[in-house]
């Protein structure tokens, strides 16, 4: 039984103490919070132990009437694995102190690269973590670029990509980010992070990115042109793509044409906080031109480097090879939305009528 804790139970954290509870392998040790607020009383109803992230905010939990396990040294003395789902900046000064517990830690994209021993992505790049003390889940865009390309790359090997990123503004609950009304490019340089950031995990594939901040919360969206050493056929491609479990094709018959009916599918068929840990990806816009793909994906950046960060305890932790964590994750989550509407016969099921 694999010993975890979260330090950080905000947008990513709370969702990763979730699925690290989900699993039957981990133990969900602990979570942390700055401040009692409405956050750390989620976690509290959930039965997580609670603990403060820093010591000097002990006496506002007692103050608040919340009661604690202890600060973060107390948490790392107890597990062995800390997750870091702090926000952006803050993950790099908490290394000092995860390394004085010797306590291996999983970090989140937001940080530089350089915060961890190697960067992270379950289906590109997972044994990297196998001799590290310390591995950086990609960020949200990355990991679903990487998902991508993966299974493109070794089937028929990637010659260049080209993706334009549309990127929300903020999570829902950020009240203070934006644009509000604007499209603002996000840098305004060429190529983005994004495209070296997909290096770290698939440094064979070359990939050059721009990327865009618009006034939505819901999802990024991506618009990708791949150019393929050998063609393939559309057919073969959605092939690929049912056979990859992190990947879900929406069906043109759904009726679903853009991320908020999106959003609220995930929420009808019962996820979570209505997350998608998938990358989604439109059908009807996978197209095909001699050795070229273009296609279009959504992905939910509050959830899908969830079941990433899940494998990401297992690389550093335990010998478990990757094929089985995936599916382990997988499994636990239930990962791998199919529609029932789908165009493939061999996917669809019959939908019957409540009475």
């Amino acid at each position: 039984m694999i010993r975890v804790g979260v330090n950080g139970y905000g947008t990513i954290g709370k969702r990763v103490a979730d699925a690290v509870a989900a699993q039957p392998d981990m133990e969900l040790v602990g979570v942390t919070k700055t401040r009692p607020n409405y956050e750390a009383e989620g976690a509290i109803r959930r039965g997580y132990d609670l603990y403060a992230a820093v010591a000097d905010s002990a006496r506002e939990f007692e103050a608040a009437g919340v009661g604690i396990e202890g600060t973060l040294p107390d948490l790392l003395d107890a597990i062995d694995v800390v997750v870091d789902c702090s926000p952006a900046g803050v993950g790099a000064r908490n290394r000092s102190t995860y390394e004085a517990h010797d306590t291996p830690a999983v970090f989140q994209g937001g940080e530089d690269a350089d915060v961890a021993d190697a960067s992270f992505n379950a289906r590109a790049s997972f044994d990297v973590a196998r001799d590290a003390e310390s591995v950086r889940v990609v960020s949200c865009n990355t990991t679903g670029l990487a998902r991508l390309f993966a299974p493109l790359d070794e089937m028929y090997g990637i010659e260049k990509a080209h993706v334009t990123l549309i990127r929300r503004g903020g999570d829902p609950g950020e009240t203070d980010r934006g644009p509000i009304n604007d499209v603002v490019p996000d840098p305004a340089t060429i190529p983005s992070h994004h495209g070296p950031d997909v290096n770290a995990v698939l440094p064979g594939v070359d990939v050059d990115t721009a990327a865009l901040k618009v006034p939505v919360t819901a999802m990024h969206t991506h618009s990708v042109t791949i150019t393929l050493r050998e063609p393939p056929t559309e057919t073969a491609v959605h092939d690929l793509f049912e056979g990859e479990r992190r990947l879900f094709s929406i069906p043109e018959r759904a009726g679903i044409d853009g991320a908020g009916k999106l959003k609220e599918y995930a929420m009808d068929v019962g996820r979570p906080r209505g997350d998608l840990w998938e990358n989604c990806l439109w059908a009807e816009s996978i197209h095909v031109s001699g050795r070229d793909l273009s296609l279009f994906q959504n992905v939910h950046q509050e959830a899908d480097v969830v079941p990433e960060n899940v494998d990401a305890i297992r690389a550093v932790a335990t010998d478990v090879p990757a094929a089985e964590s995936i599916a382990r994750t997988d499994e636990a989550l239930d990962v791998g939305l199919r529609s029932l509407l789908a165009d493939d016969e061999r996917l669809r099921k019959p939908i019957t009528a409540d009475d």
